[in-house]
């Protein structure tokens, strides 16, 4: 099959079309002809080898975590799906590989894709609607009536984050350029604040959870704008213990991160604060709910643009400027 090659790790090394081996199947996955595949900025951080230490691939490394496509083939325990069902899935660590004519997925890890939008957009879904799904509903338990603030709302997180927080009932907060303010009022955002002509820690006060993607200045204002009890989730770090715990990580990566994270995790200790580092995982149920959602109008895919599968380092390129507005993906069967 056709995929997109990564042979060594580097900031500036490129992807090579190239042909590989068909991905095997094992008992309790499917495989996924893929017609469209999400591109994230994490495709590029593993490229450049910045989670060597907690996600070490061997190369040659196809990247691609986000998927859309038809099931062709169903390993012998497969129950929930059958050859020519639509799904989509955000496929897991260490079994990547989107950027490619077909992935094997665990059944687990797949959802039907909503009936209501098409391959493209529902490519651009599983990363970015599990990370907030995640942090929102699962960790921060948001519920009707709190505040969030939702950093980079014109992101890809961000635009899927925004609906999700006012559907639950909260009011939100965001930022972004003043060019994209329309864009996040429309999916719902009550208070906007130009990054460029404002500081969010002189706008904003007294807020029950912040989701955090942005640098570490940011991030010490952030904890300033929770009020005593909040919540901030970090997906942009630092790493914290409980993170390093639940990856299974050896006793150096889980020292790392324990240092990494001691100054936040300090500053927000002192304040009555709860510090949460969130590395988004797979989870087939959790994109049922988000299909839910999808097919009933609720949330709404936010596409930039997008590119050709021969396009795809474009794509990728595109995406590491951080100028997309919502997500950014790469067409790979012609239709």
């Amino acid at each position: 099959m056709k995929a997109f090659i990564v042979d060594r790790y580097g900031k500036k090394e490129l992807m090579r079309l190239g042909d590989t081996p068909r991905p095997q199947l094992l008992d309790d996955d499917v495989l996924i002809e893929v017609h469209a595949a999400g591109v994230n900025l994490l495709d590029s951080k593993i490229k450049s080898g910045e989670f060597k230490l907690i996600l070490p691939y061997r190369m040659p490394l196809v990247l691609g975590h986000d998927v859309a496509g038809v099931v062709v083939q169903v390993g012998s325990r497969v129950r929930q799906f059958k050859a020519g069902d639509q799904v989509y899935a955000r496929a897991p660590d260490h079994r990547i590989g989107t950027f490619a004519e077909f992935i094997a997925v665990n059944e687990n890890d797949v959802a039907p894709k909503p009936m209501n939008i098409t391959m493209e957009e529902a490519a651009s879904i599983p990363l970015v609607g599990l990370t907030a799904w995640q942090a929102l509903i699962e960790k921060a338990h948001l519920v009707k009536g709190q505040k969030v603030f939702i950093q980079a709302g014109s992101g890809g997180v961000g635009t899927f984050a925004i609906q999700l927080a006012k559907h639950v009932g909260a009011t939100v907060a965001t930022t972004t350029s003043g060019a994209n303010t329309e864009l996040v009022k429309s999916l719902g955002a009550d208070v906007i604040i130009d990054y460029r002509k404002d500081d969010f820690e002189k706008v904003l006060q007294n807020y029950d959870v912040v989701l955090h993607s942005q640098n570490a200045a940011a991030l010490e204002k952030s904890l300033r704008v929770l009020k005593s009890g909040g919540t901030l989730i970090s997906i942009s770090g630092p790493p914290d213990p409980a993170f390093a715990k639940g990856i299974g990580a050896p006793w150096f990566v889980r020292l790392i991160a324990r240092l990494l994270s001691a100054g936040v995790r300090r500053k927000a200790a002192r304040r009555d604060l709860r510090y949460s580092f969130l590395f988004m995982r797979s989870n087939g149920q959790q994109l049922r709910e988000i299909t839910r959602l999808i097919e009933a109008g609720v949330i709404r895919p936010v596409m930039d643009r997008v590119f050709p599968f021969e396009s795809a380092n474009e794509a990728l390129a595109y995406v590491e400027t951080g100028r997309a507005k919502g997500k950014v993906v790469v067409k790979i069967k012609r239709d």
